[in-house]
């Protein structure tokens, strides 16, 4: 496994496995602490693991914590999603970059989010499954969504969208979202 840092998001890695594929399939290491140690990270940090099933076409997110924010290792176990981060730490030299990523079953790569991005992705296949690794404990009151569609980030979904929860489909858009008292 190697990690391997992301351009366009200051502090995001790419963790990409080295699988052992013979006849029977294959075997593949999806977390290494000794791994994220060398990348900056704390392994220990991580204090909860999540998982969610989409259908094609749902979209989950855009995402953010407010207060600490909220790092997360994101990872396809099942089918294939197309990932978004964005940026929103106002100090990052990267602030307001988004980037996207396709984290599939077969490629097995997950994707540090850092405190302070937003994130959200759109299920590619019937059904896609996420796992999520995050550092700190849930808490609702600092949840924000931001609008998926948002012309300022003219995120180019994939697919259209087939589904998403309430609470997605009326998200306020980024001017808004980081701006909720204006």
């Amino acid at each position: 496994m190697k990690a391997r840092a992301v351009p366009r998001v200051a502090g995001a890695l790419l963790f990409e496995p080295v699988p052992h594929r013979d006849e029977r399939g294959f075997f593949s290491r999806t977390f290494d602490a000794d791994i994220a140690r060398q990348a900056g990270l704390d392994p220990d940090g991580f204090i909860q693991d999540s998982c969610s099933r989409s259908a094609r076409g749902v979209v989950r997110g855009l995402h953010l914590r407010r207060g600490l924010g909220e790092a997360k290792l994101i990872r396809c176990s099942y089918g294939v999603i197309f990932d978004v981060i964005v940026d929103l730490r106002p100090a990052s030299p990267t602030y307001r970059n988004w980037q996207s990523f396709e984290l599939s079953d077969t490629s097995a790569v997950s994707l540090y989010v850092p405190a302070g991005c937003a994130h959200g992705f759109q299920a590619l296949t019937d059904p896609a499954d996420v796992a999520y690794r995050i550092d700190r404990a849930h808490e609702s009151a600092e949840d924000v969504t931001i609008a998926f569609d948002d012309p300022e980030l003219a995120i180019p979904w994939p697919l259209p969208v087939t589904q998403m929860s309430e609470r997605d489909r009326t998200a306020p858009p980024l001017a808004a979202a980081l701006n909720p008292k204006a």
